[in-house]
């Protein structure tokens, strides 16, 4: 499923408009971004979560000259299913 057909989705799932429920969607993924982007989770119950991790410096190679090389520590981005999401994909 892409964004048009989420949108789709939601709009005939919530009875509104193509242009509401993307103003909607779009508003929620603004606002999950910038929280996880200051640090903040974001739980939703029975769906998931959605947080900043970090990640330390380790030590990697380089693809063309197979050399070692240090790569720096990062903050990324991370998702885990909640309870309800798990037992619906499998039962």
């Amino acid at each position: 499923m892409n964004s048009c057909e989420l949108v789709d989705a939601v709009a005939a799932k919530a009875n509104v408009t193509k242009k509401q429920a993307d103003e909607v969607i779009s508003a929620f993924l603004s606002v999950v971004t910038e929280a996880v982007a200051n640090g903040d989770k974001v739980t939703l119950i029975g769906f998931g979560s959605f947080e900043r991790r970090d990640r330390s410096e380790r030590e990697g190679r380089n693809p063309k000259t197979n050399e070692p090389m240090t790569i720096p520590a990062t903050k990324v981005p991370a998702s885990s299913a909640g309870k309800q999401f798990k037992e619906k994909v499998a039962p």
